[in-house]
């Protein structure tokens, strides 16, 4: 399987849950750097808001920031249909002790390792028989 590593460093935010996701770009230039090429999640449950972004991008009133990490996503489209992509990913980093953070949107998934163990998650990568493109 191939992946990529995306640019830049990212947080992963917890948020009050009161707070209305619009509010987050609220302000122009939340707006603008929240239109930019560099993924973002947002997710609501219940109980809680959470935002995976770039660094630069953290909400002033989050509760809890986790960073820097580095992210890794799935090259290409990924049908429903196909079984354990994330859970080999994930082995093949567990295997390395390196923890993981994902995320999967409709085409692809996206793995969120804390940066100082981007090495390492690379290695285990590769060692999987995974390509790391931009990184050969």
């Amino acid at each position: 399987m191939d992946l990529a590593l995306v640019d830049g460093r990212f947080s992963v935010c917890k948020l009050d849950p009161e707070i209305a996701p619009a509010a987050l770009f609220a302000d122009s230039a939340a707006r603008s750097a929240a239109r930019s090429a560099a993924p973002w999640f947002l997710a609501r449950t219940e109980d809680e808001l959470s935002l995976v972004c770039e660094e630069g991008l953290v909400p002033a009133g989050a509760l809890t920031v986790e960073g820097p990490w580095s992210c890794f996503r799935v090259v290409g489209s990924l049908d429903f249909s196909l079984v354990g992509i994330l859970a080999e990913l994930t082995a093949n980093l567990a295997g390395a002790g390196v923890s993981v953070f994902a995320v999967s949107t409709f085409d692809t998934d996206y793995l969120l390792v804390r940066e100082r163990d981007r090495e390492a998650a690379v290695a285990a990568l590769r060692s999987g028989g995974h390509r790391l493109l931009g990184l050969e």
